[in-house]
């Protein structure tokens, strides 16, 4: 938790309280205390599901803070030392490099019960940016107490190497969309995908909204805007999707599967 300022005295023989310049005030993050894991309604996410009653004690002595995070501003930045990985309890973000030309290129879309911060874990420090798409929440899992919660126990070990496959599984899959696949295929896999994590998330796998724009949705599969456009604008005339702004809706999903 932040610290608070100390009271300044009212005594008239106190000194002044000192003033610190504007550009010398440490920026700290705005961190409140964390539901329990234990009752966490994403827990089946975030969680090994065989956890004990003792275990989920552990992990609720651990992952004691959330960080509130505006739409717009970065959880981190590329070359922030890494510390933390962060759960995401609510809303979504985008991660994002950039390129030496000032070019973006979003290379992932996370959602609510999804994991951001594993990119530090190699080098120890971040290798892209964390941007909310929306007002969020994450929880703050300290990572050199993770470890050592890990040690003792060993499904939340699992757990935590499952991830680190799921990354890197995931980063795979993006150079084979990027490399292989048409600009109808592109479009198709990324809708049916999202599909997915919000069926997973119990939310309505056929109707969703997007908290990305069109032109991010193109910086990550590798299109320009007037394509994805374009490619939204032909599902819809074959019927296979219906868009009304960003709220998509899948009416025919194996047919987008067969694109």
């Amino acid at each position: 938790m932040l610290a608070a300022n100390a009271p300044v005295s009212g005594h008239p023989t106190a000194r002044p309280a000192t003033v610190v310049p504007f550009h010398r005030i440490e920026q700290r993050e705005p961190v409140q205390r964390a539901p329990r894991c234990s009752a966490c309604s994403m827990r089946a996410l975030c969680m090994p599901p065989e956890l004990s009653a003792a275990d989920f004690a552990r992990l609720d002595s651990l992952i004691c803070s959330t960080r509130s995070v505006k739409r717009g501003d970065t959880l981190y930045r590329a070359g922030d030392t890494f510390q933390s990985i962060y759960a995401v309890r609510a809303g979504s973000f985008k991660t994002v490099v950039m390129h030496r030309d000032g070019r973006e290129h979003v290379t992932g879309f996370q959602i609510a019960g999804e994991a951001l911060g594993l990119d530090g874990l190699g080098a120890g420090h971040h290798n892209c940016d964390a941007i909310a798409l929306e007002d969020s929440v994450v929880c703050i899992i300290p990572f050199a107490q993770l470890e050592v919660a890990c040690r003792e126990i060993k499904s939340m070990q699992h757990h935590i190497y499952q991830m680190m496959s799921s990354e890197i599984v995931r980063e795979s899959s993006q150079m084979m969309l990027l490399g292989t696949m048409t600009a109808e295929q592109r479009v198709a896999t990324f809708l049916l995908n999202l599909s997915r994590r919000f069926k997973a998330r119990g939310f309505s796998a056929a109707e969703f909204h997007l908290r990305m724009t069109r032109e991010e949705i193109g910086c990550y599969l590798g299109m320009k805007l007037e394509t994805v456009s374009r490619m939204f604008s032909k599902f819809q005339r074959e019927r296979l999707v219906h868009a009304d702004g960003k709220t998509i809706r899948i009416v025919d999903p194996e047919g987008l599967a067969r694109v």
